[in-house]
């Protein structure tokens, strides 16, 4: 996420979603989090944030009604940490154009915290460094520290703990978002927890080599079957998925949403106009993507 300097002085940033190709829950933490290790990707389907400076108040709106814009929006809140954090006493008025699916997995709200504290101290002058700025972001939630540099991570600790992978080729896909979402916290209560956890190695290996074939036959998530259960939705997405010529799918995140991983482009074309065929739950979205 870089700042872009528009014409009239305001700041625009990209704030993509991500996909979790590998997530396995190794157990309940002292603090109440999960210790959990994953392979994250952010890929190129972006909220868009303008700021603009503003007297002294923190102001949000957003192009989606939907989205609460107050104190509880982590955009508001890593503001406000901002300035807590630095006694700086500029304000901002922020536009959020939502492009990305919330309670989809996705990670949009954490993508858009990250941004902003990008955004405001490039417009305050802050000069935090990215390691400063990720000290921030763990404190806001456990994947903002990803989206403040990193295209692709393997995750540990409560999924603030990033070990940075390089990416032989873009990894092309189809992502598809039922009408309903799904609820983190409910999934992560219908969890049952492994008593021998998965490695990820294989898939990291795969990843690194840019195999996405094999990389589609090492895709896991343990979170899947707890939101299949909350879900049923997801289930009937990845039925019709299964009946495509898709190497994989799997469900990103805490759901609801789910990819599908082609061999290159021209297969993610051919596997679009297979999902014209299939019957998808009525609302439901999709998009063709690729990873940054």
């Amino acid at each position: 996420m870089t700042p872009s300097l528009q014409t009239d002085g305001s700041l625009l940033l990209l704030a993509p979603a991500k996909l979790n190709l590998f997530l396995e829950i190794l157990g309940k933490r002292p603090d109440g989090y999960h210790e959990l290790s994953t392979l994250m990707v952010a890929i190129n389907l972006c909220d868009e944030i303008i700021f603009r400076p503003h007297r002294a108040e923190i102001l949000l709106s957003c192009d989606t009604p939907e989205l609460a814009v107050g104190a509880e929006n982590l955009v508001v809140k890593a503001a406000q940490l901002l300035r807590r954090s630095t006694g700086c006493q500029d304000g901002v008025a922020i536009h959020l154009r939502k492009k990305i699916p919330w309670a989809a997995g996705l990670g949009g709200g954490s993508s858009d915290a990250a941004a902003t504290l990008l955004g405001l101290n490039r417009l305050w002058k802050l000069n935090l460094s990215v390691v400063e700025l990720k000290e921030l972001g763990s404190q806001l939630g456990s994947d903002v520290p990803f989206f403040l540099g990193e295209n692709a991570a393997w995750c540990t600790g409560r999924g603030e703990i990033l070990e940075p992978l390089p990416a032989r080729i873009p990894l092309h896909l189809l992502l598809l978002k039922p009408a309903s979402g799904c609820d983190t916290a409910a999934v992560y209560r219908n969890l049952k927890l492994p008593p021998n956890p998965r490695s990820g190695q294989n898939l990291r290996e795969a990843f690194v080599v840019g195999d996405a074939r094999r990389l589609a036959a090492e895709m896991f998530n343990r979170l899947q079957e707890s939101a299949f259960e909350m879900n049923s939705e997801i289930q009937a997405i990845l039925a019709e998925l299964s009946r495509t010529s898709a190497l994989g799918c799997l469900m990103s995140g805490s759901g609801s949403s789910l990819f599908a991983v082609a061999e290159d482009e021209s297969h993610s074309e051919r596997l679009a106009a297979e999902l014209q065929n299939q019957k998808l739950p009525a609302g439901t979205r999709w998009w063709r993507v690729r990873s940054l």
